[in-house]
């Protein structure tokens, strides 16, 4: 598809001049970094998308918003969005061996890293997207960035409101929420909303067609209180409850299949957290407490078929069970007016984190013999800083570092153990130019890092055969070592033209050492089938460059005009796969090498509203074990609407066009025995043409 619309609205965008005579744009405040800051005085490529936009979009998920943000992508192989990539950086999925994310997920605070299914969208505040490391911010969970989730805080006046909603598929949603005050020094909010539907797949074998359904349910609690003039305490409860079916490969490649024990993928979080913002005389403090509790369990009918359609008798079941406790503390103690120094020009931070997921599993598979059983824990303990120096009138320097102790226990019931302990650090440095109140151009370099690790499986594995080419291969992967990235940044952001046009842009390079990326070893089997057993290795170097930009136009007072663009490059260096193959110089999984999403928004007055958008990417590999990947896509949405008073009456309509896109695959192995089982690529669908329509109404 030509770009040439779309970067012709760019260059209409920036050299447009229409006079107003007030700012139009709304201000926009990211809540993610060490210290809260506005949008355009963060010097970083930071998307926020609000939650008009996530209204507008009519999602109920993180996965119908990623599409908006440039440079972000998601994996597929589960029934909702779990694994996230920026800028190319990102894990694809997880079976047996244990995670080390590379993409944080934090929700109100919480620690989600990994089990991205959390991020359902119902009176969700606004999504915050920061790519590139956040090595001072977030450590070793945020080596490509970070994803933070905020949900609404308690209202100042009563508020109460019920959400309801129908769509194709038999979809449904109803939400109802209670907000306001219950003293004058405590707030409350209190949000519940059910969602379903059958799925877009079709299971000839059983005669259903929900088997592929998504059951969620959300529960959000929060309270807000004003202890003293110096003391505020936040606490929010969350509780999410993802019971979705999973059936979602076919042998021939359709929305139909033939399985005779269609899989689930639940996933059931428990989450309370406490913020406690204290302010003294020299000195304003942050105090954050949370624990999560999760439940997740993955499994899948793996013949994809029903008995008797495979020789040999041959059908199988896998399934992953995951147990994780997570806990974290977190102190921030920050200067304040009175402890400012030379005479204000430096504002200073320092803070200590400590972070403990405890996780277990249990795998049970038809051809295991035995459930397998193992325990990953993690321990991390941080201290951070950072200060914000004022040069003169124009010119900021920022500087942060983080150090980091992790230590890692893991045992399974292979006999494979292992407690590497280990010392990282990443850090930032970045100047800022403000040429007015609001623009500035920003230059920075900062480092991330992710940890190192074991291959248990392969461990577990490596007396498995008596093949000493295959033997020698099993030892050089044994064990990863820690990835270093470095992120160089060049970027502009402001609002021109009267402030009817808002502008962000972002040049970066990131050079990443010792990457860490994820194989598998192909086995065939006897009976004809085959298995594959994942490992991490390090290709020697890796780097990742390109462009973000963001547009907000506001041409005539009623219409709004949106543009976001995102270019990327990505390669190895001196890396061979399993398989002897040499990508050096081969683009890198789930990693697309452009993403737009452009459209507008036009108010008819009373309360009437038209919007459509167009969003898409280019296509790109899945692995980097097999060429197969996703073909580019662009996916048509509108939605018309009424508002008045209380009222909010929505028809929309997501991928009108009923585009065919993939959002995982695999491509080499063979499983149908009609085809004498060659190897050939299998693929999951993204959703289809989806129309609906959604109420509010507020009193």
């Amino acid at each position: 598809m030509s770009m040439k619309p779309f970067l012709a609205l760019a260059v209409l965008a920036l050299v447009s001049s229409i006079a107003v005579s007030e700012p139009l744009l709304p201000e926009i405040v990211v809540t993610a970094q060490l210290r809260t800051v506005k949008l355009l005085e963060d010097s970083g490529s930071t998307s926020v998308l609000t939650e008009d936009n996530i209204r507008q979009q009519a999602a109920q998920h993180l996965q119908d918003l990623l599409n908006l943000a440039p440079n972000v992508n998601y994996s597929g192989g589960t029934s909702r969005a779990r694994y996230f990539q920026l800028r190319g950086i990102g894990e694809r999925s997880q079976f047996q061996e244990p995670l080390n994310p590379s993409v944080g997920l934090l929700l109100d605070g919480v620690d989600f890293s990994g089990i991205g299914a959390i991020g359902t969208m119902f009176d969700i505040q606004q999504v915050e997207i920061l790519r590139g490391p956040q090595g001072t911010l977030h450590g070793a969970n945020a080596l490509a960035g970070l994803i933070n989730i905020r949900s609404n805080r308690p209202s100042q006046q009563p508020q109460k409101r019920v959400d309801l909603g129908l769509a194709d598929y038999a979809s449904w949603h109803l939400g109802v929420l209670g907000s306001g005050p219950l003293s004058e020094t405590l707030g409350y909010r209190l949000a519940l909303q059910q969602y379903r539907s059958d799925g877009f797949t079709d299971n000839e074998f059983l005669g259903r067609d929900d088997t592929q359904e998504r059951d969620e349910r959300t529960l959000r609690g929060r309270l807000s209180w004003e202890i003293s003039g110096r003391h505020h305490l936040d606490m929010t409860l969350t509780q999410v409850d993802i019971d979705n079916g999973y059936d979602a490969f076919s042998l021939d490649n359709v929305r139909s299949t033939l399985s005779d024990e269609p899989g689930r993928d639940k996933q059931q979080s428990a989450a309370a957290a406490a913020t406690l913002v204290s302010s003294y005389r020299n000195l304003d403090t942050e105090l954050l407490l949370t624990y999560a509790d999760t439940e997740v369990d993955y499994n899948y009918d793996e013949d994809w078929t029903f008995a008797g359609f495979h020789p040999y008798g041959y059908s199988s079941r896998d399934r992953y069970q995951r147990q994780r406790d997570s806990y974290s503390v977190q102190l921030r103690l920050l200067s304040n007016e009175r402890s400012r120094l030379f005479n204000d020009a430096l504002e200073w931070l320092f803070g200590f984190y400590s972070l403990v997921n405890e996780e277990d599993l249990k795998r049970s598979y038809t051809y295991l013999g035995q459930d397998f059983l193992s325990r990953y824990d993690t321990s991390t303990l941080a201290l951070f800083g950072q200060i914000d120096l004022q040069l003169n009138n124009h010119l900021d320097l920022v500087a942060g570092l983080r150090t980091e102790r992790r230590k890692t226990e893991y045992s399974d019931n292979n006999r494979v153990g292992f407690d590497p302990e280990q010392d990282l650090w990443g850090g930032k440095l970045a100047l800022e130019y403000s040429f007015s109140d609001v623009s500035m151009f920003y230059g920075s370099i900062s480092r991330g890092y992710r940890a190192n690790g074991v291959n248990a499986e392969i461990l577990a594995s490596s007396n498995a055969t008596d093949d000493s080419a295959i033997q020698n291969q099993l030892r050089a992967v044994r064990e990863y070592d820690e990835e270093a990235l470095i992120n160089y940044e060049l970027g502009l952001k402001g609002q021109f033209d009267q402030r009817r046009l808002g502008a962000r842009l972002a040049l970066f390079y990131m050079d990443r050492e010792d990457q860490q990326v994820k194989g598998s070893f192909l086995i065939r089997q006897a009976d004809g089938g085959t298995s594959f057993t994942d490992y991490t290795d390090n290709a020697a170097r890796g780097n990742h460059y390109g462009m973000e930009l963001e547009l907000n136009w506001l041409p005539l007072e009623p219409l709004s005009l949106w543009l976001n663009l995102g270019l990327l490059q990505t390669e190895y260096e001196n890396y061979v796969n399993a398989d002897g193959i040499d990508l050096s110089g081969r683009d890198q999984p789930h990693a697309p090498r452009y993403q737009f999403a452009a459209g507008g928004r036009y108010q008819f007055g009373s309360g009437l509203y038209l919007q459509a958008g167009l969003e898409g990417k280019d296509g790109f590999y899945f692995s980097d074990r097999h060429d197969a990947g996703a073909d580019s896509y662009e996916l048509l949405n509108a939605a018309l609407g009424y508002r008045v008073e209380s009222w909010e009456l929505t028809l929309w309509g997501r991928n009108l066009t009923d585009q065919d896109y993939y959002v995982r695959g695999f491509g080499s192995f063979g499983n149908d025995p009609r085809k004498d089982y060659a190897t050939e690529p299998y693929y999951q669908y993204g959703d289809p043409r989806l129309i609906g329509v959604s109420a509010s109404y507020k009193f």
